[in-house]
């Protein structure tokens, strides 16, 4: 419903991710992005045009910021080729967490390079995935 209805008065913008915090009448906050950022008065207007979801929850709209999720397939695939560090909802091998170079990424699947080998893991046991940033002692980022 959130999609829909941003889809139809923002098409610019991408809701790309939420997150409740309190069940029913808590917190949720809505992760949104559009070509060119997000600012102060996109945040305003989107939350006014979810006058029926203020209703049920407390609203706050926010940029996805530096480090925001990979969720859907096109996250993955525009992050190809950069470290990523992934939480599985569920142990694999006995491991849940995963650091590496994202390689390869479709619709169902990603694959990192480990450096010592590779990983490839359906999206649907991923809890948490984003891109990992690495800043120099002089606070600038390098890939």
């Amino acid at each position: 419903m959130i999609e829909a209805t941003l889809a139809e008065r923002f098409p610019e913008v991408e809701l790309v991710d939420l997150e409740v915090r309190g069940g029913s009448g808590g917190t949720l906050t809505l992760f949104i992005d559009r070509p060119g950022g997000v600012d102060l008065e996109l945040c305003g207007a989107v939350s006014a045009a979810l006058d029926d979801v203020r209703a049920r929850y407390s609203l706050e709209v926010s940029s996805p910021g530096l480090d925001r999720r990979l969720r859907k397939p096109a996250h993955f695939a525009a992050a190809l080729g950069r470290e990523v560090a992934v939480k599985l909802a569920s142990p694999r091998d006995g491991r849940s967490n995963f650091r590496g170079v994202l390689v390869a990424a479709d619709e169902d699947s990603v694959t990192l390079d480990l450096g010592d080998g590779s990983a490839t893991l359906p999206l649907p046991d991923i809890a948490k995935a984003h891109v990992v940033y690495n800043f120099d002692k002089d606070g600038g980022r390098r890939e």
